[in-house]
């Protein structure tokens, strides 16, 4: 069992001396710097960790006015936060997790365990249409979501591209039990169908414009070294074999078959571009760069995939 880190007369010193919303932001992140929480599930910094927990909690909507942070608290909703505060910091939950939201393209997922914390710096190039690979967006009518998930990029993908069909698909039932979740959730039931594929072994004979892979990509060495709330998010997602670039292989040697003329490849494989560079270092791939941060994703086109792959 967790040892506890705040005891119970930390608790009892809170509960008489926190009174607004923003006292029980300050304090919560000030715990969480002094029992050195890591951040990385959607947050990079103790501040924004701590409203991501404390307002959802209170059902309040994070970009709540300015003024609500002085608002004074109930003695039941100190105790109900302060149960949500300790799991954070002693069993090392991500916040997403405890508060069953994570905001990613400027929009809430419902996810759990059953799926990854939303992260990618795919929400980048979606807010710019994939330009300038992308010319003309409105001519895209067929995308695949590769190893969607929770379904958060398939469902901003048919955001963004508002005359395109998306096919979300995963290996993890689990996970497309979530995607469905948001898909209803969004209202696209009409635009982003979910569905059960080892890579694309449920989408044969399928041809896209565009696809879009956030495989698994950490490898055995990081994987042994990442920190302790990345075990609560599937390993199904995260891990792929001793260079992280198992699934990525099959996704190369596959994708061709299932992209249009003028098709696009973008993958994401994260840390593990130092492994994508050293098996393919003549590969054509173009290694994107991002303004908010993010690194991994290359794009290739159906053309150079068959120039490369299939000689």
């Amino acid at each position: 069992m967790s040892q506890p880190l705040i005891t119970e007369e930390m608790a009892v010193e809170a509960f008489q001396d926190l009174h607004t919303i923003q006292d029980w932001v300050r304090w919560t992140a000030s715990q969480f710097v002094s029992n050195e929480v890591f951040f990385g599930h959607g947050t990079d910094n103790p501040w924004d960790e701590a409203v991501s927990l404390v307002l959802p909690v209170l059902h309040m909507p994070i970009d709540a006015p300015k003024e609500i942070m002085h608002a004074r608290m109930t003695q039941s909703e100190k105790v109900h936060l302060m149960e949500f505060i300790k799991a954070r910091i002693e069993q090392r939950i991500p916040v997403a997790y405890l508060t069953n939201q994570a905001w990613f393209a400027g929009m809430p997922f419902y996810v759990d365990e059953r799926v990854l914390v939303p992260r990618s710096p795919f929400a980048e190039l979606i807010a710019k249409h994939f330009a300038p690979w992308v010319a003309t967006p409105n001519k895209v009518t067929r995308i695949l979501d590769m190893c969607t998930g929770s379904g958060c990029i398939a469902i901003a993908l048919a955001k963004a591209f508002e005359r395109a069909q998306v096919d979300a698909v995963d290996i993890s039932f689990e996970a497309l039990e979530v995607a469905d979740h948001n898909i209803n959730q969004h209202m696209m039931q009409d635009r982003v169908f979910a569905i059960q594929s080892d890579v694309f072994s449920g989408v044969p004979g399928q041809k896209y414009d565009l696809i879009v892979a956030n495989p698994p990509y950490v490898d055995a060495e990081d994987m042994s070294d990442l920190p302790e709330e990345f075990h609560h998010e599937p390993e199904l997602g995260l891990a792929s074999g001793e260079d992280g670039l198992d699934v990525t292989r099959t996704l190369l040697a596959e994708a061709a078959d299932h992209l249009n003329d003028d098709g696009l490849l973008f993958v994401e494989v994260g840390n593990s571009m130092v492994h994508m560079e050293q098996q393919f270092p003549e590969a054509p791939f173009t290694w994107l760069d991002f303004e908010h941060g993010g690194l991994g994703i290359f794009v290739v086109s159906k053309q150079q995939l068959l120039e490369y792959f299939k000689n």
